[in-house]
Order: structure tokens, then sequence, then C-alpha cells
């Protein structure tokens, strides 16, 4: 059978297996009160991206609908990107508010400062950038943006885990990050996410949301416990904790094989548009920009090599469809591809994936 090159693949191995033992054999698989290898995950999550506050949730999907639930943004303006899994405008919806989808920097295709700044209402509320497939929005200029008109700036760092921005952690910049640990992303689990914290009500918005990730359950003492919030099931398992817990030890070693590739790309590619080379960016994935995708993808699919489309813009999905005018998204999520950076690659099979790709993208 022809062996297939995966576009996303996760990397484990005996420690992984050891530590899935573990929990199998303690009969400790889950507590909606953190504790256990959630906690364990946490402290060293929190170490790791250098913040103080770091709270352990069940997706990226669960980081960003409680971030935003620690705002009234009710009838209020979000702006995001419209070039974005769905779940980063869900969650302003969660939570009452109007996702403003802001276009994109054709480089980066993180959101455009400029565009940003013309978007601003006196509804707008917060910002909500992506680091898109790891690469860090320009985090200073929209900091002094949020800053100018008292707005918070809550981050989608679901691609970003590990990556970095001017020498400092992707994690530590925003009132809240948001990341996602989901198995294709760059540390990964089974499920999971995480929320770090550096507003300067960091104790008291930590507080809140472990008791949002609960069902709102808060002041727990053994079995007696008071519920002053309405909350979710959004709390971590055992099982992704404790695997978290492994990948965090490889993390750096694996983006910097990320980077290898990117690189190589970067160079040997000969599409006229591709993601620049970046040392703080964790490469969650490598785009490309190609004139027939359908016929493209069919090509790579034949030799072997999967590839995959991110994304379709939220602001063209049935649920979110308005007159909105996003030249620059609209033109590149119908020429964008996405090429396998992942460490299971072999010297191999990236010599491979850049020879196809410049024969077939031309």
């Amino acid at each position: 059978m022809k062996r297939v090159i995966k576009l996303f693949d996760p990397v484990s191995g005996k420690e992984e297996e050891s530590i899935i033992k573990n929990v199998l054999k303690n009969h400790f698989w889950a507590s909606g009160s953190g504790v256990g290898y959630v906690e364990k995950f946490e402290k060293e999550f929190s170490k790791y991206i250098g913040t103080n506050h770091c709270i352990a949730v069940n997706s990226g999907t669960a980081a960003l609908h409680l971030a935003l639930s620690l705002f009234d943004i009710k009838n209020k303006e979000v702006l995001v990107p419209s070039l974005s899994f769905v779940s980063t405008a869900h969650s302003i919806i969660y939570n009452g508010g109007n996702p403003v989808f802001v276009d994109i920097d054709p480089e980066t295709l993180c959101m455009d400062v400029d565009q940003i700044q013309k978007s601003i209402t006196k509804k707008t509320k917060a910002i909500l950038p992506v680091h898109f497939a790891g690469m860090s929005s320009n985090l200073d200029v929209i900091k002094s943006i949020c800053q100018k008109h008292n707005l918070y700036l809550i981050e989608d760092a679901s691609h970003a885990c590990g990556g970095n921005y001017k020498n400092k952690k992707i994690g530590t910049h925003g009132d809240i990050v948001c990341f996602s640990f989901h198995p294709v992303k760059n540390l990964a689990m089974p499920t999971g996410g995480a929320i770090t914290i550096n507003n300067k009500k960091g104790i008291e918005m930590t507080n809140k949301i472990k008791s949002l990730r609960w069902c709102g359950i808060s002041d727990r003492k053994n079995s007696v416990y008071d519920v002053k919030h309405l909350g979710w099931n959004y709390y971590l398992n055992e099982f992704s904790a404790a695997i978290g817990l492994v990948q965090l030890k490889k993390l750096d070693k694996l983006n910097k094989f990320r980077k290898k590739i990117a690189k190589i790309y970067s160079k040997e590619l000969y599409v006229e548009n591709k993601m620049p080379f970046n040392e703080e960016c964790s490469y969650h994935f490598y785009w490309i920009l190609v004139k027939n995708r359908k016929k493209f993808m069919e090509n790579m699919g034949k030799n072997g090599i999967e590839t995959g489309i991110h994304y379709r813009p939220i602001h063209k999905m049935t649920f979110y469809k308005n007159s909105i005018s996003l030249p620059i998204t609209e033109n590149i999520a119908e020429r964008i591809v996405s090429i396998p950076t992942h460490p299971n690659l072999s010297d191999h099979d990236v010599t491979k994936i850049v020879k196809l790709v410049n024969r077939f993208a031309q």
C-alpha cells in the first residue's frame, strides 16, 4: 500500500504511552476541580510561557468562549479576522457580542493593523487577533490601539504554541491569550486548551474561569460547594493533561524541526506567494497560494501528499453571511493551500513535497 504523507501528524513515543498507563492504573481519570496532572500541566505551562496565570480547559473553543465571557460584550463589537476557524467568531456570538470582520495583511495573513484602526466604532469592546499558521500578529501596534481606545486584547494563539513575538513567548502580551491542544496542533493532546491571563485582575479572572469551566461551581470544601455563575462542562481530563506534560517537554525541539522545514520551503519553493520565514513563528502549517487549487490538490493527493485549505472565510459561511467585502481575504481564500510541516516528515518527504509543489503549482 502506498504511503501517504499526512498534512498533520502528532509525534508520540514511549513517554506518552507510559504516562497514559499511569493514569489508567491510578483510576483517577478526571476532576472538575483541576487537580492531579491538570494542575501540574497548568503550573508547567505557565512557567514555560512566562505568565502568572494559566487555566487548562478541554478545547481551544472552550478557551475562547470562557475568555470572552469575562468581559461584557453583549451587543458590543469585537474585531476579528475572517480567515480563521469558525470557533474564533463563534466565541463572540456565544457571549452576545457581534463579530466585526477585518481584512488581513497579504504577507502574514494576520489582521491588517490599518484596517483594525478603520474598523473601530463606539461599540467596539475588544480586538481578537489570530496568529495565523503560527505567525504572530503585530502585537505592539495592536496593544497601542487597544490602549488608545480602551479596548481589551484577547489573542487566539491556537496555531502559535511555543511561538514568540520580539523574544517573548506568545501568551504574555494580551489581556488574555487562548491556546488549542487538538491532536494536530504543535502541542498535541487528545483534546485540550488553555488560557493565560496577563490582565491586572489576573487572580480574580483566574478564579472565575476555574469556576466557569466546571459548571459555575465555587467555594468547594469536600462535598459542599456553591454555584455563583452559569458555567459549562469545560474542564480538562487527566489523560490529556498527562500527555500535555510530556508534549510540553518536547515542544521547543519539535517547533525547531518545523522551522527547519519552513526554511527549506521558503528557499526552495518556486511559488510566487508563500508564507514568509520568521524565526519566531511556530509553523503550525505552511501555506502557499496557487492558481488552480482544485487541480493542484488532486495532483498532490495522487502522489501521496495530503494538503488542506485554511480556511474558507467565516464571513462567507451561511450563518455569518452578509454584504461585507474583504477583498484581500477573499482573494487569498480562493488560492490558499496548506502543506505539511509536522516533525514526523523525513528529509525524503520534504524533498518530495518541494519537488511536487514546484511541478504542480505552476
